[in-house]
């Protein structure tokens, strides 16, 4: 099995979580939802996978192409 990081596109703050490590996604699964100037930006999953690990919490600062999650492929 590989493992695929998952970085964030924008800078903001994390807002909601809504996968927990070793929940099964699919491909496209909103697996975290960030917020930036008002607008919630959606984290989605570039494929089917295990969810590994997190790497940030609810209410966390987060910049472009930080880590967010670790996916078992």
């Amino acid at each position: 099995m590989a493992e695929f990081e998952v970085k964030s596109d924008i800078a903001g703050s994390v807002w909601k979580i809504l996968v927990q490590p070793g929940d099964e996604i699919a491909e496209d699964d909103t697996l975290v939802i960030l917020e930036s100037m008002k607008m919630e930006i959606p984290v989605s999953s570039p494929e089917d996978g295990v969810v590994k690990s997190l790497a940030l919490k609810e209410g966390d600062a987060v910049v472009e192409g930080q880590l967010v999650l670790v996916l078992t492929v």
